[in-house]
């Protein structure tokens, strides 16, 4: 039972790591500029 709850707690702290990495891979990876969009409502510009 001691086991159990050592594999749950390094599951718990490693689970916000790897969240946090690859949050963090995605947001360097966007592209960065402005975005354009037009549709119904008008035209939006919105700068990334």
């Amino acid at each position: 039972m001691k086991q159990n709850n050592l594999y749950l707690i390094i599951g718990a702290l490693v689970a916000p790591v790897i969240a946090f990495g690859i949050y963090a891979y995605r947001e360097e990876t966007s592209p960065k500029g402005v975005e354009l969009r037009i549709d119904d409502s008008g035209v939006s510009v919105q700068e990334n």
